[in-house]
């Protein structure tokens, strides 16, 4: 069986890369697709095929799937500009008749509307209409996205949200890459959409003591309105849109779009999901 793992050089594609590797999949066997395949060197390194992949090109698509059974599309990184772009991934996989269709999705991307919702669910809704074997793996928040915070908090010792009480149930970026790894090798999850996240929610008071934990130092969780968040995030430079859309994160969070109790991860990868507090420390490192 041969896997492409798009976007292979981003952060998460490089982690699924290896989390085959480590379960034994023959180099040869999988196909790091990137953009740039310099990027890739060290993966070819080890014998793992490179192909570009731009989801902009058609061209690189059709012919990056070439023979390919299965293959795991990462959601593409700039919102707003990402369906165009998934849709044609999804059209090259058809068109090449691939057994399984894997991507990564966003939490409760159909049935909740919030600020990164919305290519998601369109993304989900033409992976279905595409008719292409495919599994959904909607990913909770991964631990990482929280180290510019506590990289400030080490300075301030403050992590500021308009999250409210909102809950997350953040992993690793190993833990969902794992995640994919499985399902991508695994058969009997066809037509199944997994809400990806960590064993245990936590909310942001419990954010800034996993800071606190990791930095040595008191940090604490301060609670702003959604205006005054917009506010602070155009006093940095932001556009007001932009200061919108982010803001219109923690609103999402707030509402409970990350407030997942599934331990569907931990379960298929074998173990608990990565702690908080290890998480960050592993990131700091």
């Amino acid at each position: 069986m041969t896997i492409l793992i798009t976007g292979a050089s981003g952060q998460l594609g490089h982690l699924v890369v290896e989390a085959l590797l480590a379960r034994g999949v023959s180099p040869d066997t999988i196909v790091a697709g990137a953009r740039d395949l310099t990027k890739l060197a060290d993966l070819a390194d080890r014998g793992v095929r490179t192909a570009r992949v731009d989801y902009d090109d058609p061209a690189s698509l059709n012919a990056a799937l070439a023979d390919v059974e299965s293959v795991l599309l990462i959601s593409a990184s700039e919102p707003g500009k990402r369906f165009a772009g998934h849709k044609n991934v999804i059209d090259a996989a058809a068109a090449a008749n691939v057994s399984k269709l894997v991507y990564t999705s966003a939490p409760k991307a159909t049935t909740f509307e919030w600020a990164l919702g919305a290519e998601h669910k369109a993304t989900e809704e033409a992976i279905a209409a595409s008719g292409v074997p495919a599994v959904i793996v909607r990913n909770n928040w991964y631990i990482e996205n929280y180290l510019p915070d506590v990289q400030r908090a080490a300075e301030s010792g403050v992590i500021a949200a308009s999250v409210g009480e909102g809950l997350i149930a953040a992993a690793s970026r190993a833990d969902f890459a794992e995640g994919a790894a499985v399902v991508l090798l695994e058969d009997g999850h066809i037509g199944e959409v997994y809400e990806f996240a960590g064993d245990t929610r936590i909310d942001y008071d419990a954010v800034a003591a996993g800071a606190a934990e990791v930095l040595g130092r008191d940090v604490a969780y301060v609670r702003v309105s959604t205006d005054d968040h917009i506010a602070a995030l155009e006093g940095a430079g932001l556009d007001a849109d932009t200061a919108r859309f982010v803001a219109g994160i923690d609103t999402g969070i707030r509402e409970g779009v990350l407030d997942v109790d599934d331990h569907t991860l931990s379960r298929l990868i074998g173990r608990p999901t990565t702690s908080f507090a290890d998480g960050l420390r592993a990131a700091l490192a």
